[in-house]
């Protein structure tokens, strides 16, 4: 039941998380370039810049939404009392 309650909660974070990743992404490329990253779609983008903007992005968009998610779950918490998740990683 608590996954269920949850779920408006992970929206909420999901939507931040991709706002401030954004915003997050273009200031610290803004340090690398000084044009706009490159996109797939561009023809003249060359491949090491492409890769290089896409797997900063990827982490940069990775760890805000891990961040964001991990702290709506500790609002969550403190709200209702629950862990809406597992308290830990699974063994291997």
């Amino acid at each position: 039941m608590d996954r269920v309650l949850f779920i408006p909660f992970g929206i909420a974070a999901g939507v931040a998380a991709g706002v401030l990743g954004k915003l997050a992404f273009d200031r610290v490329w803004a340090l690398v370039d000084d044009q706009e990253p490159p996109e797939p779609e561009h023809r003249d983008a060359s491949v090491p810049k492409l890769l290089a903007a896409m797997a900063l992005e990827g982490a940069i968009f990775r760890a805000v939404r891990g961040l964001a998610e991990h702290e709506a779950r500790r609002g969550f918490q403190r709200w209702t009392g629950a862990w809406p998740g597992e308290a830990r990683p699974e063994p291997k």
